[in-house]
């Protein structure tokens, strides 16, 4: 018969043995906890895909995601960002996982972003016209006016019109961007990255703005190498000072019909 001391010391024995085991099964459990996006997280998403739509950034292709944590992101909904609606809640996908059932393939692009850049928060993927345009002739705009400042000193381009599918492609393409705030691909459209959505959505705004001023001083013969924005010039220039992004993101989240429940 085992006295209570002996009896405690082969427990605290055959505990100290299970702990690595304990500590593996723990280690297991916590990695398949996944997050809930809020309310507001999921909100910001809505307003961030419509308000793209909106400015015809997008249409029946892009998409957009916020960054919940140095694991996980919320992408929106599979759908055309014009037609998401208020109930329309986006997916939680892992950094460093699989795709979830019905994500779209080219959400590998975000995955492959946020693993290399961990203070960005938001990725937009879209499509602009006058970026769209400039890109099939294996161009991208130079900062030549106020807006065009903040991709000094240049915008990098992934020159491959194949759509991508491919954790290679997406590897590929973010290693493309490294440090930029944007990467354009050829015939198919850009992907801007920022601090937030909400300032990667004001600046897919600025890039077609870019766009449009280059394409049109190329067509009047004006694109001259010294309308070129300084690298300098571009860093002073490119403030978030005086609510830069603030009032662009209420510009074109107005008129939403979730805009009376989201703070700017």
């Amino acid at each position: 018969m085992l006295t209570p001391i002996f009896r405690g010391i082969i427990i605290r024995i055959k505990y100290r043995e299970n702990l690595p085991r304990l500590a593996r099964r723990q280690a297991v459990t916590q990695a398949f906890v996944v997050p809930t996006a809020t309310v507001q997280q999921q909100q910001c998403v809505r307003l961030a895909a419509r308000a793209l739509a909106r400015a015809n950034l997008v249409h029946a292709y892009g998409h957009c995601s916020l960054r919940l944590d140095e694991k996980y992101f919320l992408v929106c909904a599979a759908r055309p960002m014009g037609l998401i609606e208020p109930e329309d809640e986006g997916t939680v996908v892992c950094i460093d996982g699989e795709l979830p059932p019905g994500v779209l393939g080219e959400v590998r692009i975000h995955q492959q972003i946020y693993r290399r850049r961990p203070q960005v928060c938001g990725v937009v993927r879209s499509m602009p016209r006058d970026v769209m345009t400039l890109s099939a002739a294996g161009i991208t705009p130079e900062a030549r006016h106020g807006m065009g400042s903040y991709f000094s000193p240049s915008v990098p381009f992934w020159d491959d019109v194949q759509l991508v599918r491919t954790e290679e492609q997406a590897l590929g393409v973010a290693e493309r961007l490294g440090d930029a705030a944007a990467v354009v691909m050829r015939g198919n459209g850009a992907v801007v990255v920022a601090e937030s959505l909400e300032k990667a959505v004001a600046l897919t705004w600025y890039l077609e703005d870019m766009a449009r001023i280059e394409l049109q001083l190329r067509c009047a013969g004006l694109a001259s190498n010294d309308g070129i924005l300084s690298h300098q010039q571009a860093q002073q220039r490119a403030t978030s000072a005086g609510l830069i992004f603030e009032r662009m993101w209420e510009y074109l989240i107005a008129g939403d019909a979730e805009t009376s429940k989201a703070s700017v």
